[in-house]
């Protein structure tokens, strides 16, 4: 009789475990989205992560392969900026992303994160002459849809 209930129970607190680590992994997911094909790079593949923390702000996550290195681009451009659009249509650049070529590697890959307290509804990287450009320029390489 004791181990029918030992067993009940332990069942019981494994089931309630499981439910637990369940709800807990539906709150905590990340929102992603993937960039749009790219004409001024077009073997350029990425996809964005965007998650809310604890403080309400908002973490995103870059990654990107195949991103050709900006000084090789057509325009010849010193710095990717990855910019976020709000839904008020505010557009903030946060940050530098660079592209990284690993020893006996044929891809480019690039990653980036930040955090930052707007609400992004878009995300995209231009290519500019700096990286501190207040203004996006006008040679989008990746972006995303609105979300």
């Amino acid at each position: 009789m004791k181990t029918i209930q030992s067993n009940f129970f332990s069942k019981k607190i494994l089931l309630s475990i499981f439910l637990v680590f369940l709800s807990l992994s539906f709150t905590s997911c990340a929102k992603k989205i993937t960039f749009q094909s790219s004409s001024i790079v077009p073997a350029a593949r990425g996809q964005v992560s965007i998650k809310k923390d604890n403080n309400k702000n908002y973490l995103i996550k870059v990654k990107i392969d195949n991103l050709a290195e900006v000084k090789r681009l057509e325009s010849s451009k010193n710095a990717y900026v990855v910019w976020i659009e709000t839904d008020e249509s505010i557009v903030k650049n946060v940050g530098q992303i660079k592209s990284d070529t690993k020893f006996m590697s044929s891809k480019l890959k690039a990653s980036f994160e930040t955090v930052t307290a707007f609400k992004p509804s878009k995300i995209f990287i231009t290519a500019e002459d700096n990286a501190d450009a207040q203004y996006p320029g006008s040679e989008v390489i990746l972006e995303t849809k609105k979300f």
